[in-house]
């Protein structure tokens, strides 16, 4: 397998049928929403200008939100920040994602329909280069399917010019399975099921890259015990990770000192390493972390590490 990123966060690879080209890192703009009750720690307003001014310096040239994203706060610091620059930079992808009403569950056509002029508003775009159907798992597939439903709508925006490119983020790996087979989405994200700890997106990957579907992998250190350590942060996917779990990290975590190689560099590269994933996005939250995640996405690892990663008992 190549590393795309270790080439640097400035190469380009296509994503997927889009026509858009990407840098093999893509910032995930969920922790700059401020939301305390899913990362147990807050972002302020100052910090999260600062973090998305130091990416628009940068090579990276991939950005990843949601209108669920504290209740659209990160769309609404994004579109502060591309004000301020007098909008979008040219070659810049920015993706967000349309979703249920947070507060009645409604997953219905109106809805997408509403979403999405909302996430324009606060972005202060007139268009959206990439929309995600978002975490369809909270509703049937046939309701969303349905003519008139959350997936017709957003292709009608599409076909009104409003979304250039429909793509579906969502956990459950056959519904993503089932959903990009559909032939309505041209990129689809998986979250926390390709990391060292879990390989249970290996499906989705194979099937996206069959269709020619772009995949993006997000969460690369499963929300932070791959990036700290379990004596650190000891949680997985948000939650707290099981007793098993954390043993199998602290014996990573052995495997990767011995190489003087950091367990989050090994476990950003697994993702940026597979042919078959169109870039990874890594939540940031802090200015300097853009840099670190590059120089992460660069440091050499032996194959030998690979091996020793990849034998049975680690993983």
């Amino acid at each position: 397998m190549t590393n795309d990123a270790a080439r640097g966060a400035a190469s380009r690879k296509p994503l997927g049928s889009t026509g858009l080209s990407v840098s093999p890192l893509c910032i995930g703009c969920a922790p700059l929403g401020d939301m305390p009750e899913t990362f147990e720690y807050g972002v302020d307003e100052d910090r999260a200008f600062r973090t998305l001014e130091a990416v628009f310096e940068s090579p990276i040239n991939f950005l990843d939100t949601a209108a669920s994203y504290g209740d659209g706060e990160s769309e609404r610091r994004i579109g502060e920040v591309l004000g301020r620059m007098g909008g979008l930079p040219e070659g810049v992808v920015l993706a967000t994602k349309a979703d249920r009403d947070l507060r009645t569950g409604e997953f219905s056509g109106d809805q997408m329909r509403r979403s999405v002029e909302r996430s324009l508003n606060l972005l202060g775009l007139d268009r959206l280069q990439l929309c995600y159907l978002h975490d369809p798992e909270h509703e049937s597939f046939e309701h969303i399917m349905a003519p008139g439903g959350a997936a017709e709508v957003l292709q009608d925006l599409k076909d009104e010019g409003v979304i250039e490119h429909l793509g579906v983020a969502g956990g459950p790996i056959e519904l993503e399975i089932r959903y990009v087979r559909t032939g309505l989405f041209e990129a689809v994200i998986t979250h926390n099921r390709y990391t060292l700890l879990d390989r249970s997106a290996e499906p989705l990957l194979d099937v996206a890259a069959e269709r020619g579907v772009a995949l993006l992998n997000a969460a690369p250190y499963g929300s932070g015990i791959l990036a700290k350590g379990p004596d650190a942060y000891s949680r997985y996917a948000y939650r707290e990770a099981s007793g098993d779990m954390v043993e199998r990290v602290r014996t990573m975590q052995r495997v990767c000192e011995e190489f003087d190689v950091p367990l989050a560099a090994a476990a950003l590269q697994f993702s940026t390493r597979d042919p078959r994933v169109a870039s990874t996005i890594v939540g940031i939250s802090r200015p300097e972390r853009v840099k670190q995640t590059m120089d992460l996405a660069a440091r050499e690892i032996p194959n030998e590490l690979w091996r020793e990663l990849d034998a049975p008992s680690h993983s």
